[in-house]
This record gives structure tokens, sequence and C-alpha cells, in this order.
């Protein structure tokens, strides 16, 4: 019977140590390009996407881990030596499942412009040839 025991205790314990939060990372990017990897959180944070404008145009965007403390709040991120001049401003949402911060919006490229260009050179390369 403490064999039994031991063995569920241990086989609990491996699956509690060994299952870390996983979220995808990308440090700062601009419109839809934000290139990402995949990281391990630490204790205590969670996966989190960050959105935000720069110079009330440009979409800024960011993704990894972060303390729990600190979801869902807004950060201003300053021209170094001022403490008014804003450059850009992030709101960091936090969710608590595997990967749940999506890489799939960041990296996006529609293929119809793309084909479309390609079938363009291809006709003006056979009409100046």
């Amino acid at each position: 019977m403490n064999k039994i025991l031991l063995s569920i205790f241990a086989a609990g314990l491996l699956f509690s140590v060994g299952h870390a939060l996983q979220c995808y990372k990308c440090d700062f990017g601009l419109g839809n390009l934000c290139i990402t990897s995949k990281v391990t959180c630490d204790a205590g944070q969670n996966c989190f996407s960050g959105i935000g404008k720069a110079a009330s145009a440009i979409d800024i965007k960011s993704k990894g881990c972060l303390a729990v403390a600190e979801c869902n709040k807004t950060s201003s991120y300053n021209l170094p030596g001022t403490t008014n001049a804003t450059v850009y401003a992030v709101t960091k949402t936090c969710c608590d499942s595997d990967l749940c911060n999506a890489a799939s919006n960041l990296v996006h490229l529609n293929t119809f412009p793309l084909a479309l260009l390609t079938l363009t050179s291809f006709l003006v390369t056979k009409v100046l040839v």
C-alpha cells in the first residue's frame, strides 16, 4: 500500500513541478510585424499581449510573460531624461493558459497581393522581352 501511495505522490509531483506556463514572446512589434518565439514563464507570471500606439498613428505590439500584479495596466514609455514626453503607451492584457497570447495575429501576410504582384511581374516581363 505504501508503494502505491508513494507512486501516486511522485506522479503528482512530476505533473505539478513539470508544467510551467508557455507563452509567445515578441519584445517589440510595429504594425502587423512582430517576430515571435516561445518562452516559459516563471512562477507568478501570466502570458500577456500588449497593444498600443506611438505618435497616435503607429501600432505597437508586444507579447511575453508578465507578473500577475502588472496585468491589465497601461505602461507609458517616455523619452530618456523626460517625465512628460510620452513616446508610446501599451496596454497589457493577461491570460493564464499555454500559448493563450496567440501569435497568429502578429505576423499577418496576405497572399493575394503577393500573388497579384508576382503575376503582374511575369506579364510585364513577357511584354518587355
